[in-house]
């Protein structure tokens, strides 16, 4: 079957780009964006999903603000046609790629829409590739790539509007693809061990003239098998970004250390350090001050009726809300967060988020099972 895409010269496989190189279910293909002050006043996740093996394409803002979360989301049956960047009212538009995106959600039953402009401030870069496996098969075998900007326009919510001001936002968007767990379990074959363990933190900043990442998966005895580490030169222009290499941007190769201190009966850092290493010799230590939390459920990362990947029908909108103070932090669809911070690093102030995913025994932190808290 074909599509507008197939009029490109971009094919891996004899088949038309529709098809996919694997029959996976889990293949995926995923815009993320997040925005927010630099006080932390606010804070705003965007996500746009296609599951070409689940027929299944779904969405979700994501909304911080006056200590209360909001979330709208869409789900539909996958349309023939990849470029279809709509689900109901919500609609993608890359005006540029690797450039300008625009995200708008017209007027619907929620009362949650928006028109919001993403512009980038650096080149995009490329993580290195995310490979783990069970006992039998893949679990996650994934490519990102990430780019800094800024955003403007508004975001209308619960009877009341936020515009976003470009002078005073920072951003990111990510785009990601491969293998990840999205839809129902898988319950076919001889059972398999049904622990998971899961210790993620990513820390992607904003600086007076450059953008820092550090990233990194661990074990539960504290052993980094993933890292990213990168520095890239901003520009105030998206005319002067240098197309898609920078002679300016180092990635550097290591292991990132980090000291937190932990929220007690949390697994939410509330102060810490973290320590980006060049195998070469270099070191960067930046400290972090949260200032707000954003529950990555509002994006449907183990949201228990809007996750990744689930049937909806053929066309679903929908809409939740909460008070972060009444959550429960150790529940598990509240382990996964992204903390708006301040950092510094020597006399440098810098702007952005902290995510955080731990789920399971992690010794460095003294957690002993899945859902404890830190003891202080």
């Amino acid at each position: 079957m074909l599509s507008k895409l197939d009029d490109y010269p971009v094919h891996q496989t004899p088949e038309p780009l529709i098809h996919t190189a694997s029959s996976d279910r889990n293949t995926y293909d995923r815009f993320w964006y997040n925005g927010h002050d630099k006080e932390g006043q606010y804070y705003f996740g965007i996500a746009l999903c296609r599951y070409p093996n689940l027929g299944i394409t779904d969405c979700s803002l994501s909304l911080v603000t006056e200590g209360k979360q909001c979330a709208f989301h869409a789900s539909r049956r996958s349309s023939n046609e990849p470029s279809d960047l709509t689900v109901g009212p919500f609609q993608l538009q890359i005006l540029e790629p690797m450039g300008k995106h625009r995200l708008v959600i017209d007027d619907n039953d929620t009362g949650i829409r928006c028109d919001l402009l993403f512009t980038p401030t650096t080149i995009p870069f490329q993580e290195q590739r995310q490979t783990t496996r069970n006992a039998r098969h893949i679990v996650m075998d994934a490519t990102r790539l990430d780019q800094f900007g800024q955003w403007e326009g508004a975001i209308h919510f619960d009877g009341k509007r936020l515009d976003i001001d470009a002078r005073n936002s920072c951003g990111l968007k990510d785009r990601s693809w491969g293998i990840r767990p999205v839809g129902e379990p898988y319950t076919g074959g001889a059972p398999l061990d049904p622990r998971r363990v899961m210790h993620f933190m990513w820390l992607p900043l904003h600086w007076s003239n450059q953008c820092t990442l550090a990233g990194m998966f661990e074990y539960e005895d504290g052993y980094q098998w993933h890292s990213d580490q990168v520095i890239l030169p901003t520009y105030n222009k998206p005319d002067l970004i240098p197309g898609m290499t920078d002679s300016g941007s180092q990635h550097w190769q290591g292991i990132v250390n980090h000291r937190l201190q932990f929220e007690p009966g949390t697994r939410f850092a509330k102060s810490g350090s973290l320590t980006m290493n060049n195998r070469h010799g270099e070191s960067m230590e930046i400290s972090v001050e949260p200032l707000l939390r954003h529950h990555m459920k509002g994006l449907g990362y183990q949201n228990p009726e809007w996750g990744h990947g689930r049937w909806q029908g053929e066309l679903k909108v929908g809409a939740e809300f909460w008070k972060l103070d009444e959550l429960d932090p150790l529940a598990f669809e509240n382990l996964h967060v992204q903390q708006v911070v301040k950092a510094r690093c020597g006399n440098d102030i810098g702007y952005g988020v902290l995510e955080q995913f731990h789920m399971g025994p992690y010794e460095p932190y003294g957690f002993t099972g899945y859902f404890d808290g830190y003891k202080s």
